[in-house]
């Protein structure tokens, strides 16, 4: 998720999110599809509605009585966070449960206008979390009725990234109808905090897995490329080296575009540093920073500094070996949504990123322009953010009113400036985990996984069973 578009790493699952298949762990599941209104908040047109796509396996719960493990689908294709998703598919036998992955509107195959959804405004204004999130209320009212003479099945709600946070909000949001909600590195309160928050964690990522030297390496990079960039012939000597996709004919193909694009890899290296092989982002070694450092690991400068940042960026960019050039447009797999959440961030989504450099953090300053971020919404998409809409909706710090929610964050994951890393409020827990990378808690069990990231799955499994315990309770009286 990114909320200067393509400067900063897209939450998804992950998106959390363009994630590829996990081939170690094959999970079936049936696709169905439920209708429901373009708009939830309207008495006007409210016949008008379209198919949001959903995918369902019942076969732990042998006796239809069982919860429901119920997925909020993010930013990308649902089948991605099913296929990555591997915690919910090992704990459903243990509860005897349903596993329900709902897809998020205007994400995967659910597009309200077909091809269109994402031609004007107009269309693309039914894009909010609050609409999804009604979405996926009127998926449980129908899948686990609730009446006078009967209540519906214990429902918990998961979620990584964007996920995780709407995890959260539709337990806050619709308590009867979610008994509890496993909130993975959800940034909650990224909406109302110091903008250079990703950066510095970002930059003491890449310090503290291999060594010092990788971060300041980084930091002195810029300066470097930005030299080269600046002749002809400069510019020349980088496309041999970096092996561009496409034309690089000007400074600020570098310092713009290619700067962005190494500055959402940082980022992406490190919400993906898992301690196995992974293909979730992009294929990638397991420890993919360490890696990445171990090539920057002693002070470079000129010329080796530049070839020594190619290796290195290879292990993000080209760990198979099999492509043949570096397209510096996208660092993003198509399948991640990055258009949609584009609009998300320049309408309720609005989370300030900044740099300070300096020594501060391994990036060049830029300070947080909002009119300019305003500015370049409008121009893309003829809207402006309303920066307090998150908060106002769903209270950001105070969570006073919440119960039954576990929040999780990896303290290696640079969105955890933006978690629920402590409350006052006992209704909910909080989860820390110190070798964490993103949401690595949900997914599925590794042999390699540190004892934290076990030990967190623990903490979910005992909170979970005893909230569908408490409902039971509450349903026999």
């Amino acid at each position: 998720m990114t909320s200067e578009k393509s400067h900063f790493p897209i939450l998804g699952f992950l998106v959390i999110c363009s994630m590829m298949i996990q081939i170690s762990a094959k999970y079936e599941y049936q696709t169905k599809y439920l209708d429901v209104p373009l708009d939830h908040f309207t008495y006007v047109n409210e016949t008008v509605t379209f198919k949001m796509r959903y995918l369902v396996n019942d076969t732990y719960n042998s006796d239809g009585k069982g919860p429901i493990l119920f997925y909020t689908g993010n930013e990308g294709d649902i089948e991605n966070f099913a296929q990555n998703t591997g915690f919910m598919w090992e704990i459903a036998p243990k509860l005897k449960a349903s596993l329900v992955f709902a897809e998020h509107r205007y994400y995967g195959k659910t597009l309200p206008f077909g091809n269109a959804s994402y031609d004007s405004p107009k269309h693309l204004g039914y894009l909010t979390s609050e609409q999804a999130l009604a979405d996926f209320a009127d998926l449980l009212a129908e899948i686990n009725p609730s009446n006078r003479s009967s209540r519906g099945r214990p429902v918990i709600a998961f979620g990584g990234s964007y996920g995780g946070m709407l995890a959260a909000w539709f337990r806050m949001k619709y308590p009867h109808l979610v008994t509890g909600a496993i909130a993975s590195s959800a940034p909650i309160r990224q909406f109302d905090t110091d903008c250079g928050v990703f950066s510095q964690i970002l930059t003491s990522v890449f310090s503290v897995s291999y060594t010092k030297e990788c971060s300041v390496n980084i930091a002195n990079s810029w300066d470097v490329l930005k030299n080269y960039s600046s002749t002809a012939d400069g510019l020349k000597v980088l496309k041999d080296k970096f092996k561009f996709c496409g034309n690089i004919t000007k400074a600020e193909d570098i310092t713009g575009t290619f700067f962005d694009y190494l500055t959402d890899v940082y980022g992406n290296l490190a919400m993906i540093n898992y301690p196995y092989n992974s293909s979730f982002l992009a294929p990638v070694p397991a420890y993919p920073v360490r890696e990445f450092c171990g090539r920057l690991a002693q002070n470079f400068t000129g010329m080796e500094l530049i070839g020594r940042l190619q290796e290195a960026l290879s292990i993000y960019s080209n760990y198979t070996g099999q492509t043949k050039c570096l397209n510096i447009a996208n660092a993003y797999d198509d399948n991640m949504g990055t258009s949609g959440w584009d609009f998300q961030s320049c309408t309720e989504m609005w989370m300030p990123m900044c740099s300070e450099g300096s020594g501060k953090d391994m990036f060049p300053k830029k300070p947080w322009d909002e009119k300019k971020f305003s500015d370049d919404c409008f121009k893309q998409f003829g809207v402006r953010p309303k920066k307090n809409a998150a908060l106002t909706a769903y209270g950001g710090l105070h969570l006073d009113g919440a119960s039954n929610i576990v929040f999780s964050n990896g303290l290696m994951d640079p969105w955890s400036g933006g978690g629920v890393l402590r409350s006052s409020n006992n209704a909910i827990k909080i989860v820390l985990i110190p070798e964490g990378a993103h949401h690595i808690d949900l997914r599925a069990a590794d042999e390699n996984d540190p004892g934290s990231v076990r030990g967190a799955r623990q903490v979910h499994l005992q909170n979970i069973q005893m909230w569908i315990k408490q409902y039971r309770k509450r349903l026999h009286g």
